[in-house]
């Protein structure tokens, strides 16, 4: 089978190959990958522009693109505030809280991007714990794994799923229904939601988060200036008020290219750069001191508004490591200004200018809107970037019927068969905008962009796996090694592979080189082809292994004090249990 390819085939292979390697290094962001890779394609011949481009005009991609309206209106609209009252009661036992949480949430990420849904329970889960003297980590990792396991249950529930019915078009196939997936979607996450509940929240760590005296007032350092005609020259640090501030402390105290050790008769003087130790919240309380300004000028002084505040974890292979913020040229850079940096276990000296960034570092950032999705997509700088203060305008609470009524009228009419889910998608994301449930401005931020190119490039990068030859000759080295245990196997073997590449890659380029192959196998098995491509659907989701398989993973990590290697312990005995139930679901009704 391999001797009777053609150069095409050989070309996509090495082109398969340099994706791979480019994905697991992260030498850059997903989109640019997989463009390159599909200009490469184009520029060799093996597809024609007509081929390589049809990704761009695919449904999958117009979908995604107005879910995502869709769900920021919903979002903005405060139409699910409900759930605070419906999940976190006082008097509730974790195993409860537990199994309403992640319930919901399932069934909220069945219809909307689960991102901003994690994000919003986020605080009310460490809420909850801090009330309920229970550790955070017991319940943020089953919040991200519930999201998941959600998307898995429609079509619309992740741009994955989208992806492997685009995908199954292209080939010739029909796509899938909106609720095809919920077959063994459904099943699937009520065997991760009972085994958490039951069992699963035991593997978790018990983190207690360290008060303010032992955690944050030992680890964050920050930054104010004295004002050039603040009332406080001239006053002695005690006089000022800035000696016994509770939640923080003053270490020293920067004039004329000098540090000089904080003392209560220390006088001040204009321009000081003072240096404290502390809760984040006394930033705010200072900022607030007529004469304390902020040590650094906005990124827009012309501006009567601050921008909003963001929280960046530092990643080992970015540029910050081993530099300090001044080498590195930060605003310049990053178009942000550090105004805080925490370390994990350990008392950073200096200020914020000279310390030498390490990786894990917590950074309070500000800058435009628009900084957390712009560097998200760049693992090689930061593993995560949060809005701390989004600085979005107040939900719109009278018009979240409207917004609901929205939504489940996209799911309902594409259900019934009234018109196709990319019909009532659209449709549905003009009313949120025609309703100003959501601004032009605010719908066009919604748009993740980056996800769009990755789906409409891998579907092009598709195609030319499927029609070289590559992907039947793959599918047939599959079968032959699966060949004694069957046509089961042969799922297996593709459930695994994919289930693998989605814990090193992302789970949408695992679902775009994986989908040809299943499809292949079922075309030489003579199954059915919706067995394999929910086989692959499902894998490609089902990143429980590692914190970057999938954004929420990532999301909860840092909130809730995780080390890479609880997510494994706590998500190897749930890939085992999704693997189980979805390939013996899938094999009782298709194959």
């Amino acid at each position: 089978m391999w001797s009777s390819l053609e150069w095409q085939a050989w070309i996509t292979l090495g082109i398969i190959f340099f994706i791979l390697m480019a994905l697991i290094k992260e030498i850059a962001r997903p989109e640019m990958i997989f463009l390159s890779a599909l200009g490469l394609l184009l520029t060799c011949g093996v597809l024609t522009p007509e081929e390589a481009f049809s990704g761009f005009s695919n449904t999958a991609v117009l979908t995604v693109g107005a879910l995502f309206v869709v769900a920021v209106g919903v979002q903005n609209t405060g139409a699910l505030n409900f759930t605070d009252r419906l999940l976190f009661k006082r008097s509730a036992t974790l195993a409860g809280v537990l199994a309403r949480m992640m319930v919901t949430t399932a069934a909220m990420s069945a219809f909307l991007n689960n991102t901003p849904i994690v994000a919003m329970l986020i605080p009310r889960a460490q809420a909850w714990s801090e009330e309920s003297n229970v550790a955070p980590s017991k319940l943020l990792i089953p919040l991200s794994y519930a999201a998941i396991v959600g998307g898995m249950t429609t079509l619309i529930g992740t741009s994955t799923n989208l992806l492997v019915s685009g995908l199954m078009v292209s080939s010739g196939y029909e796509g899938l229904g909106l609720f095809d997936l919920t077959w063994v979607g459904l099943p699937t996450a009520l065997g991760a939601i009972a085994y958490f509940t039951l069992i699963g929240h035991r593997f978790l760590p018990n983190r207690q988060q360290l008060p303010a005296s032992e955690s944050e007032l030992e680890h964050y350092l920050f930054e104010v200036r004295v004002a050039f005609t603040s009332s406080l020259d001239g006053k002695t640090v005690e006089q000022a008020g800035l000696r016994s501030l509770g939640d923080a402390y003053l270490v020293h105290i920067f004039r004329n290219s000098h540090f000089i050790p904080s003392a209560p008769d220390l006088r001040l003087r204009a321009c000081d750069i003072l240096t404290f130790r502390g809760s984040l919240s006394m930033l705010d309380k200072l900022l607030k001191v007529p004469g304390i300004e902020r040590a650094f000028d906005g990124l827009d002084t012309r501006s009567e508004t601050t921008m909003p505040l963001f929280e960046a974890v530092v990643a080992p292979s970015s540029l910050l490591v081993g530099r300090t913020l001044r080498d590195v040229r930060f605003r310049e850079h990053f178009h942000g200004i550090v105004l805080g940096i925490q370390r994990r276990d350990t008392q950073i000296e200096g200020s914020l200018g000279t310390v030498e960034i390490q990786p894990g570092d917590l950074l309070l950032i500000e800058a435009p809107p628009g900084f957390d999705r712009r560097w998200n997509g760049r693992r090689s700088d930061f593993y995560l970037v949060a809005s701390r203060h989004p600085g979005r305008v107040r939900p719109q609470r009278r018009k979240a019927p409207l917004a609901l009524f929205i939504l489940i009228g996209v799911v309902l009419l594409a259900a019934v068969g009234v018109a196709p889910i990319v019909t009532t998608a659209f449709v549905g994301a003009l009313l949120m905008l025609l309703t100003r449930c959501i601004s032009g401005w605010e719908a066009r931020r919604s748009i993740d962009f980056p996800v769009l190119f990755v789906i409409a490039s891998a579907l092009g990068v598709g195609r030319a796996i499927e029609t070289t030859g590559l992907a039947e000759a793959i599918a047939h080295t599959l079968i032959g090694a699966a060949a004694a245990f069957g046509t089961i196997g042969v799922l297996v073997a593709v459930y695994l592979t994919t289930s693998i590449l989605t814990e090193f890659i992302t789970n949408n380029a695992a679902a775009a080189l994986m989908i040809g192959i299943g499809l292949a196998a079922a075309r030489d098995l003579n199954a059915a082809p919706e067995a394999f491509a929910i086989a692959v659907a499902i894998a490609a989701s089902a990143s429980f292994l590692t914190p970057i398989g999938y954004q929420t993973n990532l999301m909860v990590m840092a909130a809730g004090g995780y080390r890479f290697s609880d997510y494994f312990r706590a998500g190897i005995f749930l890939n085992l249990i999704v693997a189980t139930i979805a390939i013996s679901v899938i094999s009782l009704l298709w194959l």
